[in-house]
């Protein structure tokens, strides 16, 4: 890691196809703002992303990356993560595809608490197939294919998060540049799974989940009596309906990451030549 990085070392030489305003520009300056801030620099950093507007990430960010299949990006992250810890495990995606065909892989990368950061754009539509209803959309959300709303209550992947045990959850906002990169840093400087829900505003197909709505609804916990490793009131925000809450909610300080408990400290991308004996004695055996 390096003092002297800077985020703009982060971008890429190719030009983000996203809509003219999309939250997702604020979303991934606020991660390579992050990355910099804490020492990380693009030989040291590896991107993960799914399939969606936010699944293009990987290419505007300049640093390792793969760009994988539709809810599949944090089985990937967790591989690279436990094959070589001294990377930096960032994985980014969207709310369809992480809390809809990427939701089992979801509960169970957060109750792993392997040391990675998961940034989920959620803009509560499907964007890049022209706008169906998400997970996380209204239950009166009127959509082309859903002309009376989905009919069902919203996915709250906060709650599904600290119900699989995380020990990092916070909700973020991309206009707020600052508080948006602070946020991710502390995700990214937590001992374990950091997992950061941000709003990132779809203008083209969402004209309810608005950045207007956002700034006028938002509740700031920096400015609010609030202790994130209470777990009680933690639990209580996330359960809070009637809220767009920002900031960290729920930290647990006593994480202990996955590796680390289990001892998984030295890369396997050094791996000797030739079999180890015990599986030449495996072999053995049985032919």
């Amino acid at each position: 890691m390096s003092s002297e990085i800077r985020f703009t070392d982060f971008k890429s030489d190719k030009q983000p196809t996203w809509c003219p305003g999309c939250g997702d520009f604020g979303t991934m300056n606020g991660m390579m703002k992050a990355l910099a801030n804490t020492g990380n620099s693009p030989d040291d950093t590896f991107v993960v992303a799914g399939i969606g507007c936010s699944g293009k990430i990987g290419t505007y960010m300049h640093s390792y990356a793969l760009h994988g299949v539709h809810g599949r990006a944090l089985p990937v992250g967790i591989g690279t993560k436990l094959a070589n810890p001294n990377l930096e495990v960032m994985v980014a995606g969207g709310d369809g595809d992480g809390y809809s065909i990427g939701a089992g892989h979801f509960i169970h990368a957060v109750r792993r608490n392997v040391d990675m950061t998961y940034v989920v754009m959620d803009n509560r539509i499907y964007g890049l197939t022209k706008g169906q209803a998400s997970p996380t959309s209204r239950e009166d959300f009127e959509t082309a294919t859903s002309p009376d709303g989905p009919k069902q209550p919203p996915v709250n992947p906060l709650a599904l998060a600290l119900a699989a045990g995380g020990t990092f959850i916070a909700q973020s906002f991309s206009s707020d540049s600052q508080r948006h990169t602070e946020i991710v840093q502390k995700a990214v400087e937590h001992d374990g799974f950091g997992f950061v829900n941000v709003y990132s505003p779809c203008v083209t197909f969402n004209d309810v989940d608005t950045y207007d709505y956002f700034r006028d609804t938002i509740v700031d916990l920096g400015e609010a009596d609030h202790d994130p490793t209470d777990y009680d009131d933690a639990k209580g925000k996330i359960l809070d309906a009637d809220k767009e809450y920002q900031g960290v909610i729920y930290q647990d300080e006593g994480s202990v990451p996955f590796d680390e408990r289990e001892g998984l400290t030295d890369s396997m991308a050094d791996i000797p030549d030739g079999a180890p004996d015990e599986a030449m004695d495996l072999v053995r055996e049985f032919y």
